[in-house]
């Protein structure tokens, strides 16, 4: 495959993958259930994927903001290739951040920008109720050798990832919150799967449940706390991200709205369409969404570097409440542009059809369920001292 551009800024780069290769394979993506090869090949012939890899190891040393901003671009093509490289970044972050005092780490973060390889997460699991800062399964130790049996009720894209990290806890009579991270590799896994991916929307990510049997190394273990790395890499960086993807999917759904008003207009010059109104609305919605997206990704670049900041209450309830209004926002916004265009936007025929970007936006509540975010954030703030 020949690269579709030189330009080494990752929007640029996401922008036109999605116009040109994610976004007319995004209905098949959704009709098939099937996982986005080529968008993710040609990410990869990118260089896109070790994006975030630090430019002395072989990668592109982006940064989280301009991540951010290829997951908004590919969003407003298709949710899934934009869902599926969020995750994918999210992982690599977490190594980078964490990983780059091991030697082991170090190496690999190496071969990732040079082979360009997709890692999965599996911080999910059968048995905690859908709490990542708790795990089931644990880390047992032969010398200098480990091995994991997990059972996870979702692994996005673990069929087609060459990787996955995934959370245990540390020894098995360890508590369920004393957990590590750990990389496994595909030539030492093997996934079982043992449940469907028949969902409204996400379709493309083929988040099936799996049993993961994995060997490996200890120095596959990533330094520190899983406790550390969720606070102060993986969920924020992962609500940043997700929030951020979600801002591209209804910035679509708008820009089909707005091009069916104008549609309208020119038919009757000289008068505003009956949806203009309701459009004008829904753009003010677009950038409040918009303008609280930015805000979260400000306040962690603000303090990405500051372990101490991104481990206290107030950065962490910011982050989740991040999560949660954009979460509740997206759909509101997509299902506003469908009442914008109304039959037009219901037709899946049409060109100015948003079913799959409402399909797809219903999952954001769903992902780290809001309940369960909001009570985390009940909990923190009874012991939480106003800023």
């Amino acid at each position: 495959m020949t690269p579709l551009t030189i330009s080494r800024d990752p929007a640029d780069v996401a922008r036109r993958i999605g116009e040109s290769i994610a976004g007319p394979a995004a209905d098949a993506v959704d009709r098939e259930a099937r996982f986005p090869r080529e968008a993710i090949d040609a990410l990869r012939e990118e260089r896109m994927l070790g994006a975030l890899v630090p430019r002395e190891l072989g990668g592109l040393g982006a940064t989280i903001g301009e991540i951010a901003s290829a997951c908004e671009a590919l969003g407003r093509s298709c949710a899934s290739t934009a869902m599926i490289y969020a995750m994918h970044q999210i992982e690599v972050a977490c190594l980078v951040r964490h990983g780059l005092a091991s030697p082991f780490f170090r190496d690999y973060l190496s071969d990732l920008a040079r082979h360009e390889w997709l890692i999965a997460s599996a911080t999910s699991e059968i048995g905690v109720g859908g709490d990542l800062r708790k795990s089931v399964c644990a880390v047992e130790r032969d010398g200098g050798q480990i091995r994991i049996t997990k059972r996870a009720p979702v692994i996005s894209y673990g069929e087609e990832a060459d990787d996955i990290l995934l959370t245990a806890r540390r020894v098995p009579d360890a508590a369920p919150a004393d957990q590590l991270l750990v990389l496994v590799r595909k030539d030492g896994t093997t996934l079982t799967r043992t449940g469907n991916w028949d969902t409204l929307g996400m379709r493309g990510t083929r988040s099936f449940g799996f049993t993961i049997q994995a060997i490996g190394e200890a120095a596959q273990i990533v330094p520190g706390s899983f406790a550390d790395i969720a606070s102060q890499t993986m969920l924020p960086v992962s609500h940043v991200l997700w929030t951020s993807l979600w801002l591209g999917l209804a910035s679509d759904a708008v820009g089909r709205a707005r091009a069916f008003v104008r549609t309208e207009a020119r038919r009757t010059p000289g008068t505003v369409p009956p949806g203009g109104a309701r459009l004008a609305e829904t753009v003010a919605e677009l950038s409040t969404m918009s303008a609280s997206v930015q805000a979260g990704l400000a306040d962690f670049e603000r303090h990405q570097n500051d372990p101490e900041a991104l481990g206290g209450l107030g950065f962490a309830i910011r982050m989740n409440n991040l999560k949660v209004s954009a979460s509740r926002l997206a759909p509101e916004i997509v299902a506003r542009a469908l009442g914008v265009c109304g039959i037009n936007g219901y037709r899946n025929d049409s060109p100015y059809a948003v079913g799959r970007h409402l399909r797809d936006a219903y999952g954001a509540a769903l992902m780290i369920n809001n309940d369960r975010v909001l009570g985390a954030n009940a909990a923190m703030l009874l012991v939480h001292k106003d800023d």
